[in-house]
C-alpha cells in the first residue's frame, strides 16, 4: 500500500493572498554553528569572533553573524515557500531588528502578500513577507522576498494578480539602532580598519582585491547548515534534467561571500541594519570564482548615536576581476558574470566617538 504521508512542498497553485504561514522547526543558534559559518567563508569581522571587543561597543557578549542569523531565519520558510522553486528572485525591506546571540532560538512565519502567475502558465512568482522571533516572542528580523515557483496542476487557474509595493530602502529613521551600543572604546586595531563615516563619499567604488571560489562542499555544508532543502541546491539527480544540468548554488552563498570579501576596504563597518534590495542576477554553481564590488550609495549621521549608517551597493561577480568589469548593468540586463547585486546599510564609527 502507498504511502501519501509524505509532504512534497507547495507548489504555485498551493498559495493563497494574505494567509499566514507557520514555519516548523524552531532553531537554537550553538556556538557551533558561528564556528561553521567562519570556517565557510572567512568573515574577519571582530565583532562577531572576538567577546572582549564585542563587549567594549557595549553587548553582552559577541552577537552571531547578521547573515548567519538572517540565513537560519530564512531557511525556516524554505519547506513551505520555496523547497518546489524554480529560483529565488530579490529580497527588499530586510530589517535586523536586534542582534541575536548564541543560544537564542528563532522561529519565523511568513504572510503571503502577492502572486502573479508566469506567461508560460507553468510557474509563478510569490512574494511573502517573513518575521523571525526568539524564545521571548521577540522580533529580531523581517523581510521580504519573492520566489518563482514551479506549478504541479499546469490546470489549475491563474490567481488575481497582486504585486506588492516596497520600499526602495529602509530610511534611517526606521534602522533599529541599540541605545547600548557606543564607539567610545572602539578599537581600530581589532578591525584593521583605518577609515570611518566621513571617509566615504557616494558615488566612491571599492574593487575588493580577493576572490573566493566555491566548492560543493561550501555550498552543501551552508544549505545543511541553514536547514535549507529546496531542492534545486540538494537534489543533483534531478538538476540533471533541468536546463542548468546541475544543482545551483543558493544565493545567500554569494551574499555571505561577497560580506566576507568586502572587508578589505570596509574594515569598520562592523554590522548590517538593514538590506534594502537584492537581486541574484545571475546563477552561480560550485567552481566559480566570487569577487566583490562596493558602490557608496549614500550616508547618513544618526542622531544621539557614536555610529553612522553607510547605504552600499555590494556588487557579486563570478569568474572576472571587479576591476576588468566597468558597468554591473545596461538598458539590456545585467552582465553575465554579475550574480549578485545587493542594496545594504551597515553601521559604522564617526570620528570623534572611538
Amino acid at each position: 500500500m502507498l504511502s501519501t504521508k509524505t509532504n512534497n512542498g507547495r507548489y504555485f497553485e498551493d498559495f493563497t493572498l494574505n494567509e499566514v504561514i507557520q514555519h516548523a522547526t524552531p532553531r537554537t543558534i550553538t556556538a557551533g554553528d558561528c564556528a561553521l559559518y567562519v570556517a565557510l567563508y572567512g568573515p574577519r569581522n571582530p565583532l562577531h569572533c572576538s567577546q572582549p571587543f564585542a563587549q567594549s561597543l557595549g553587548y553582552k557578549t559577541a552577537p552571531v553573524d547578521d547573515l548567519l542569523a538572517f540565513h537560519i531565519a530564512f531557511g525556516k520558510t524554505v519547506p513551505d515557500i520555496s523547497v518546489n522553486a524554480v529560483a529565488n528572485l530579490g529580497y527588499a525591506d530586510v530589517r535586523f531588528i536586534q542582534p541575536v546571540f548564541a543560544g537564542d532560538t528563532l522561529s519565523t512565519s511568513s504572510q503571503v502578500i502577492g502572486l502573479k502567475q508566469n506567461s508560460s502558465g507553468k510557474s509563478g512568482v510569490v512574494w511573502v513577507c517573513s518575521t523571525a522571533v526568539n524564545q521571548n516572542k521577540q522580533p529580531v528580523l523581517s523581510w521580504v522576498r519573492w520566489v518563482m515557483v514551479h506549478k504541479n496542476d499546469l490546470e489549475a487557474p491563474a490567481p488575481v494578480t497582486v504585486v506588492p509595493e516596497l520600499p526602495s530602502f529602509v530610511a534611517p529613521e526606521h534602522l533599529n539602532i541599540s541605545s547600548d551600543l557606543f564607539a567610545k572604546k572602539f578599537d581600530r586595531t581589532a578591525t584593521g580598519g583605518q577609515y570611518f563615516w566621513e571617509d566615504y563619499q557616494a558615488g566612491e567604488r571599492i574593487n575588493h582585491a580577493a576572490g573566493l571560489t566555491i566548492n560543493d562542499s561550501d555550498h552543501s555544508l551552508a544549505t545543511h547548515l541553514y536547514q535549507n532543502n529546496a531542492r534545486l541546491h540538494f537534489d543533483d539527480f534531478m538538476m540533471k534534467n533541468s536546463n542548468y544540468g546541475k544543482r545551483l548554488v543558493y544565493g545567500g552563498v554569494a551574499i555571505s561571500m561577497c560580506r566576507a570579501l568586502s572587508i578589505d576596504g570596509l574594515e569598520n563597518a562592523i554590522s548590517i541594519v538593514a538590506i534594502n534590495a537584492g537581486t541574484h542576477a545571475n546563477p552561480t554553481f560550485a567552481g566559480d570564482t566570487i569577487y566583490c564590488a562596493t558602490e557608496v550609495l549614500d550616508s547618513w549621521r544618526l542622531p544621539s548615536s557614536d555610529f553612522g549608517a553607510l547605504r552600499l551597493r555590494m556588487v557579486g561577480i563570478k569568474n572576472m576581476s571587479p576591476a576588468d568589469l566597468t558597468e554591473f548593468k545596461t538598458d539590456k540586463g545585467y552582465h553575465p558574470n554579475v550574480v549578485l547585486d545587493l542594496d545594504y546599510t551597515v553601521l559604522i564609527p564617526r570620528k570623534g566617538n572611538y
